[in-house]
C-alpha cells in the first residue's frame, strides 16, 4: 500500500466516544485535541448528553460522526435527518435494514434542511449493513438471513447506493467486496479495528488498522483500544505509527 502521512492516517480515524456523560467524553476529547482525528458520538453518549455534546465537540474543531443508526418509518427518518443536519454533524447513519424508501427519506431530510437554509453544509449519510458482532450463525439462525455475511453486507450496500447515500458501515473484511460492487468512491466506515495485541472484545469480524487501510477502507472506527487506554493520546500515537510505517 502507499505509505500514509501521519495527518492522512489521523484523518481516517474516528474515535468512538462511548462515555456515559458529556464531562467524561469532553475530557477524553481534550486529550486528543490536536490529533486530527474524528469523534464518533454513539447512542450511549447521545442519549445521555443530547445535542449539546455535539455542539461542544464541534466548537473544539472536531469532525463528528453521529452514530445513531436511525431505523423507523420513512417520514420519521426524514424528520430526524433534517434535525441532525441542523445540528451540524459531518456524517450520520441510518440502518440499511429499513429499506430503500427509508434510506432515501434520510437523504431527502438533509436536502430539505439545506434548501430551507437551516444548515450551511450537508452531512454525508451512510447505512449500517451488519454489525461487526454479527457472526454467520447469528445472521442465519437468529436474524433469519440466508447466505454469507458478505452477501448480506453487499446487498445492503447496493441498496444504500440506490437510495442515494454516500456509503456504508461494515466490517473491514467486506470492504473489497463493497468497493467492487458499488465503486471505489462509495465510502466504507469500518468498526472492528483492533491494533496488534488488543483484545477482540465483543466483535467477531475484525482486523488491524494497517490491514484495514491496506484493504481500501476510508474510515476506521476505534473505541476501546484508545478510550480505555491509560494514556489515550499515546495509544492513538501507537496506532498512527502502525498505519504509517513501511
Amino acid at each position: 500500500m502507499a505509505i500514509l502521512s501521519r495527518a492522512e492516517a489521523a484523518s481516517k480515524i474516528m474515535v468512538a466516544l462511548d462515555k456515559p456523560d458529556a464531562a467524561a467524553a469532553l475530557a477524553l476529547a481534550d486529550q486528543l485535541q490536536d490529533a486530527g482525528c474524528w469523534m464518533k458520538v454513539g447512542m450511549e453518549l447521545y442519549y445521555a448528553a443530547g445535542p449539546s455534546v455535539v455542539r461542544e465537540l464541534k466548537s473544539r474543531g472536531f469532525r463528528i460522526f453521529l452514530d445513531v443508526k436511525m431505523h423507523d418509518i420513512p417520514n420519521t427518518v426524514r424528520g430526524g435527518a433534517r434535525s441532525i443536519t441542523r445540528l451540524g454533524v459531518d456524517l450520520f447513519n441510518v440502518h440499511g435494514a429499513g429499506g430503500i424508501a427509508m434510506m432515501s427519506a434520510a437523504a431527502e431530510g438533509v436536502r430539505e434542511a439545506i434548501k430551507a437554509g437551516e444548515a450551511e453544509r450537508a452531512p454525508m449519510v451512510i447505512a449500517v449493513t451488519q454489525l461487526t458482532s454479527t457472526s454467520l450463525e447469528t445472521l442465519n439462525q437468529e436474524i433469519g438471513i440466508a447466505g454469507s455475511v458478505e452477501d448480506a453486507v453487499v446487498r445492503y450496500a447496493k441498496l444504500a447506493r440506490e437510495a442515494g447515500l454516500q456509503g456504508v458501515v461494515a466490517s473491514p473484511l467486506e470492504v473489497t467486496a463493497i468497493k467492487a460492487a458499488c465503486g471505489r468512491e462509495f465510502l466504507t466506515v469500518t468498526p472492528g479495528i483492533r491494533p496488534l495485541g488488543s483484545d477482540t472484545g465483543d466483535q467477531s469480524r475484525i482486523t488491524t488498522p494497517r490491514d484495514a487501510v491496506s484493504g481500501g477502507t476510508d474510515y476506521l472506527v476505534i473505541g476501546r483500544p484508545i478510550t480505555a487506554a491509560p494514556n489515550p493520546a499515546e495509544a492513538l500515537n501507537h496506532i498512527l505509527k502502525e498505519m504509517t510505517e513501511s
